[in-house]
């Protein structure tokens, strides 16, 4: 049984970079495609490019200050669009001077028993589900670190608020599992 938390422990590192960047992407609102983050160390980062210390939010650099553990998260653009996100992430390979990576997809959510009455065809099937009168709409965000370490978020759309996501480490152990392959040797 996973543990989902309302308000989690905000000086947790993972959960605070997996917060900000559900944040993040909830300020463009919704039907987006999937977006994908590196998430490095904010004081290494800094450390390598000092250049950045005077593009960064003030309150990051605090944080990183404060928190040597501190993430922060680089989206990574060009993401090509697909509907078998599986294999672009078995693709990925990240160098070592990245953390982590984090997720952001969009899913639509149903009853089980809704499945059980899906048409056999694909796009039929799609379409069902985007019509079935009980589906949610969910975001998605899970991000995940080298030494194994992961938090997983769900907002759904119809609660659409930065407070009313969702967090637990074991809500989308599927896609933890792929994210994390993308960051074996």
């Amino acid at each position: 049984m996973s543990t989902v938390t309302e308000h989690p422990d905000p000086a947790d590192s993972l959960t605070r970079a997996l917060l900000e960047t559900e944040r993040h992407v909830g300020s463009a609102g919704w039907d987006q495609p999937p977006r994908l983050f590196a998430l490095v160390r904010t004081a290494t980062l800094l450390e390598r490019e000092p250049a950045l210390r005077s593009q960064l939010e003030p309150g990051a650099i605090t944080a990183a200050d404060a928190d040597p553990g501190h993430l922060i998260a680089i989206e990574q653009e060009g993401l090509p669009a697909t509907s078998h996100l599986e294999s672009i992430l078995g693709q990925l390979a990240w160098g070592p001077d990245v953390d982590g990576v984090a997720l952001s997809i969009e899913r639509v959510v149903v009853p089980p028993e809704a499945e059980r009455d899906l048409p056999p065809g694909p796009e039929e099937a799609v379409e069902y589900l985007a019509a079935h009168p009980a589906r949610q709409d969910v975001r998605l965000v899970v991000a995940v670190l080298r030494g194994g370490e992961h938090q997983c978020g769900v907002r759904q759309r119809q609660q659409d608020d930065a407070s009313s996501v969702a967090v637990g480490p074991d809500l989308v152990p599927g896609l933890v599992a792929a994210l994390t392959a993308t960051l074996q040797d």
